[in-house]
């Protein structure tokens, strides 16, 4: 191998002699029912003081695993098997656990994929900040609920002062996110692992996030470990990328080089499948124009949702006065900030919130009038997919019995060989191997978990999907097959899709028609071509200049 071509997968290739944090040689293993599992294997890495190092890869690449490396942080299965792993002069590997309670959110801050499983649900946000502020002696009392209302702030939440009080399920899931973020930078740490950060946030909210993590690099030289699997965001906010497959690092360099001139296979396979650095090979089912006379599968008229504010006397109108309809083999997106009531708008076209007023109908019929066994047949045609793959998977049960739980609910099929058959097939339609129908959601890593979702949306052949944030979770790589797999069905069966996303890269591609929402309004709507490239509404014009890696899109 050539010496540049060496450097490039050596993950060492920065000009620092003393680093922040030095990974040497690092391998991991994973204790499993069918023997021992190497996720990590040889990795070298070294990170500056006031670097930021973006680590991307396919779910299972590894990448999260090293980051859980830093902070000692392993399943209870897993060990470091070699290598070392220094924090300036700390040795993470051989320090006790007592010494690694003391580093944790001092000197190394963690922002964690999931924002519900990590925020405590009967402890108040602002209560959770304070208590890293003060377990770590960072500020007490009275200065310490000032500093975490400060905190709240500067990761953009609004009124941050009443939301102090309140918990995390009244918060969207971009907002949890945020105050996960707060709580990382509460104690100043000299390390900063964001392990998928902004993969929640809407692309306004985490231009804020990320221009926060750079200014907090630069005042006080603290090194970022980025692990994400979105490359343009990468490719905009890092110094250097480190390239995961397999549990070895393929390839490592400077940002734009690496994005520019990649060296490995894999990396190029990477920057082809991501929808903002190439262009995508999959395009939506194209227009019909007879088709557009069609009635509307799902049709919202003036929907309107209020919700009552935890110790205040006002409500929030989360929704206001929203009308769209979905017809067969269309895709309708929703695109907007947290808050903006998208999310919202898809639960009340799935009959899980209330309207206060207006009308939601299916094939014409009134759906608010549905209740118990009259809504059995509403909910075999319209299936949902949530944001959520941690808090939407039962982790007592195995993918098999998770999967074919429609089946069971609706009485489709036989129990034993003809369930377990067509659970087979979902999973292979998924990219997901006949295995995994005997593992459990613990055992899947964030991706696989979302996959194992959509596999299950899919058991019952429904007519409408809505998709709430349904591919956000997922690496490039898998994005690229699921959304090949949405038009394929849609082609195949006339599926509609009312697709949630804060992703406008992926609407671009996938949508029909767009609605663009703010503060539960509909501020413009139209074509993809029409919103993307010639937008009218101002609030449009800020989330497309936010988009990520903007200037490098095919």
């Amino acid at each position: 191998m050539k010496a540049t071509q060496a450097a490039r997968t050596a993950g060492t290739d920065n000009a620092d002699t003393n680093p922040k944090l030095r990974i040497r040689d690092l391998s991991v293993v994973f204790r499993t029912a069918g023997g021992d599992f190497t996720a990590v294997e040889g990795v070298n890495l070294d990170l500056a003081a006031g670097e930021t190092v973006a680590v991307v890869g396919a779910s299972g690449s590894g990448k999260s695993t090293l980051a859980a490396c830093v902070n000692r942080l392993l399943a209870e299965n897993g060990r470091i098997a070699g290598g070392t792993i220094h924090l300036e002069d700390f040795d993470i590997t051989a320090a006790s656990d007592r010494a690694m309670r003391q580093v944790r959110g001092a000197r190394v801050g963690m922002v964690p994929q999931d924002p519900m499983t990590n925020l405590n649900p009967v402890v108040s946000v602002g209560a959770q900040i304070v208590e890293a502020l003060e377990v770590h002696g960072r500020a007490q009392g009275e200065a310490a609920r000032k500093e975490a209302t400060q905190l709240l702030e500067r990761v953009g939440i609004t009124d941050a002062a009443a939301r102090f009080k309140q918990y995390p399920h009244e918060f969207s899931g971009g907002m949890r996110q945020r105050v996960l973020i707060a709580m990382a930078l509460a104690c100043r740490p000299d390390v900063l692992i964001a392990d998928e950060p902004t993969s929640a946030l809407d692309v306004t909210v985490q231009r804020v996030v990320l221009d926060q993590m750079a200014a907090l690099t630069r005042e006080l030289g603290t090194a970022v470990l980025l692990i994400t699997h979105d490359l343009a965001m990468a490719a905009e906010r890092a110094d250097r990328i480190v390239v995961m497959h397999n549990g070895r690092l393929v390839e490592s360099g400077p940002s734009t080089t690496v994005i520019a001139d990649p060296q490995d296979p894999y990396t190029e396979r990477l920057l082809a499948a991501a929808p903002g650095m190439a262009r995508p090979k999959i395009d939506p089912v194209p227009a019909d124009p007879v088709g557009q006379d069609l009635p509307p599968v799902l049709e919202l008229r003036d929907i309107t949702k209020e919700f009552r504010l935890r110790g205040r006397r006002e409500t929030l109108r989360a929704v206001d006065g929203v009308s769209l309809s979905v017809q067969a083999g269309r895709t309708v997106a929703i695109v907007g900030e947290s808050g903006s009531g998208k999310s919202t708008t898809a639960r009340i076209a799935l009959r899980l919130e209330e309207s206060d007023t207006g009308e939601a109908r299916f094939d014409g019929s009134d759906i608010t009038r549905l209740k118990g066994r009259g809504l059995l047949p509403f909910r075999s045609a319209v299936q949902p997919v949530f944001q959520n793959p941690y808090a939407s998977l039962d982790p007592r049960h195995t993918i098999e019995r998770i999967v074919a739980e429609p089946l069971r609910v609706h009485g489709i099929g036989d129990r034993r060989a003809g369930h377990r058959a067509r659970v087979v097939e979902l999973l292979d339609q998924v990219a997901l191997p006949a295995s995994a129908a005997d593992r459990y959601p613990h055992e899947l890593s964030g991706g696989q978990r979302q996959r194992v979702a959509i596999a299950r949306a899919l058991a019952l052949k429904p007519r409408l999907i809505v998709m709430d944030e349904a591919v956000s979770a997922l690496d490039v790589l898998v994005q690229e097959q699921i959304l090949d797999l949405m038009v394929d069905l849609q082609r195949e069966l006339g599926l509609g899709y009312l697709f949630i996303s804060h992703d406008l890269d992926v609407v671009r591609l996938v949508s029909h028609h767009v609605l663009v929402m703010r503060k539960g309004r509909v501020v413009e709507e139209g074509t993809p071509e029409a919103i993307f490239d010639r937008p009218t509404h101002p609030y449009t014009r800020e989330l497309i200049d936010a988009i990520p890696g903007k200037s490098m899109h095919a």
